[in-house]
């Protein structure tokens, strides 16, 4: 396999486990801080944020943004934007935004009395471009020691993605097994006869030549 073929495969699976894991359902274990509405110019990063709410379509190079400021056990910050993502992709068809904020906020708690919460969201938290996950739901919880419920959902997706993935390479392979191989070594055997011809065709030239020659 050629060093193409394998920077084609690595760049090909990469780019689909990125997809899933911004696009999937994703649980954790936080404590909600503080909730606050932020006015966020949107620049190069625009791609990783939401339209406007359900019911209003402006289209505007700013707007306001939910926020929802959470710690997780171990004491690492971890802050959530919370937009509608409406009939839009990813497709959870969220438009609670205002109900999910009242409930995030109904859930502030100190490092004193802590109330802990599972936080349901997808997208990625990268600090240096202001990239932010979607929160989809909040739920409260008693003991964040019994750890996350197993993503049945994820895995039910992945799974039919790799059954149709597995079934378009099978169809693929029996197609080139009985289509196109034969046709290439067809052509193969057309060039190299060819070019046995042109060689033999050389030789009897170069051989009547040289019996000029020796004359």
């Amino acid at each position: 396999m050629t060093m193409i073929k394998w920077v084609f495969i690595v760049t090909f699976w990469a780019l689909v486990a990125a997809f899933f894991h911004y696009t999937l359902p994703q649980k954790d274990i936080v404590r909600v801080t503080d909730t606050e509405n932020r006015r966020i110019d949107f620049g190069e990063n625009s791609l990783f944020w939401s339209g406007p709410d359900a019911g209003n379509d402006a289209t505007t190079t700013n707007r306001d943004v939910f926020f929802i400021q959470t710690v997780r056990e171990n004491g690492d910050p971890l802050v959530y934007r919370n937009e509608d993502t409406g009939w839009n992709w990813p497709p959870y068809f969220k438009f609670d935004t205002q109900n999910l904020q009242t409930q995030a906020a109904d859930l502030k708690s100190t490092p004193e009395s802590p109330k802990w919460a599972l936080m349901t969201h997808y997208g990625w938290r990268i600090v240096y471009f202001s990239i932010y996950p979607n929160a989809i739901s909040i739920v409260p919880i008693e003991d964040p020691k019994a750890g996350k419920p197993i993503p049945w959902v994820n895995i039910a997706i992945l799974t039919v993605f790799a059954a149709i993935f597995y079934g378009i390479w099978v169809r693929w392979r029996r197609f080139r097994q009985k289509r196109i191989d034969p046709t290439l070594e067809e052509w193969q055997d057309n060039l190299e006869a060819a070019g046995d011809a042109v060689t033999e065709r050389g030789g009897r030239f170069r051989r009547w030549i040289n019996t000029w020659r020796a004359q």
